[in-house]
């Protein structure tokens, strides 16, 4: 019955097939957006990171490193020295 190209030339195929090929890749582009949009949010959300300071001071306080060794980090990223030992 309608098994017939109906009068579809080479170019409505082109057409046809172009067609399919936007609409696919317009589809897959968007697929991206969103998934890189929902990762950038989700980055941002997390906040601020935490200074070297605080970074230090939670390893002391988590016990992974002494009190000597935290002194002396610490005076190393501030650039002065805390009033310990000479050298």
């Amino acid at each position: 019955m309608f098994w017939g190209d109906h009068g579809l030339s080479g170019w409505g195929w082109v057409g046809m097939v172009t067609g399919m090929v936007l609409f696919w890749g317009f589809l897959l582009a968007l697929v991206v957006v969103l998934v890189r949009s929902l990762n950038r949010s989700a980055g941002q959300a997390q906040g601020p990171r935490p200074s070297p300071e605080q970074l230090l001071g939670e390893r002391f306080a988590r016990g992974e490193i002494d009190e000597e060794e935290y002194r002396r980090r610490l005076a190393a990223l501030t650039g002065s020295d805390r009033g310990g030992p000479a050298p």
